[in-house]
């Protein structure tokens, strides 16, 4: 087994997000290595951007630029990020590093794993819903059977818990 180096910690600002940076975290303490908080912009989102502003150019006076959109949407999230580290991992905040990426969420995360040498990804395997899971299969589980590293899967106890029958 190769040491582990590097982690990318796949975060979509849900409510796992801050169990996944535990991991990552944790982890890494053991091996001195660095994260990588990754999150993706859905390609599917400024594509809506997008036409909503081609539809309804006359209500809005300049326009909707979706450059403009996304590079607001990367600061929004990079200091919702910052923020999470600031207030869950001060000490461990020289580990981190954060990046906000656009595209189609899998694709872009299996690219960050060959350009930045990903040795391990920790991941929710649940963060924006079900319905989309459905309709579009689950960026967790495309990433788990794709990817080129191992992958950690991130569980909420609470909501995965066993349940026992009793026996009579």
């Amino acid at each position: 087994m190769s040491k582990i180096k590097k982690i990318l910690a796949c975060v979509d600002l849900s409510q796992y997000s801050l169990m996944t940076l535990e991991y990552a975290v944790d982890l890494a303490k053991g091996s001195q290595a660095q994260i990588i908080i990754f999150n993706v912009i859905n390609q599917r989102d400024i594509n809506g951007i997008d036409m909503v502003g081609s539809y309804f150019s006359s209500y809005f006076s300049d326009g909707i630029n979706v450059e403009d959109y996304v590079k607001e949407v990367k600061k929004e999230r990079s200091g919702k990020m910052k923020a999470l580290i600031k207030e869950n991992f001060f000490d461990e905040k020289s580990m981190m590093s954060i990046k906000v990426d656009t595209g189609i969420p899998f694709e872009c995360i299996l690219k960050e794993i060959e350009t930045e040498d990903i040795n391990l990804v920790v991941m929710a395997n649940q963060g924006r819903g079900n319905v989309s899971r459905v309709l579009f299969g689950g960026t967790a589980e495309k990433v788990f059977r794709h990817s080129p590293v191992s992958v950690v899967s991130v569980r909420d106890k609470t909501i995965f818990k066993r349940r026992h029958k009793k026996e009579t």
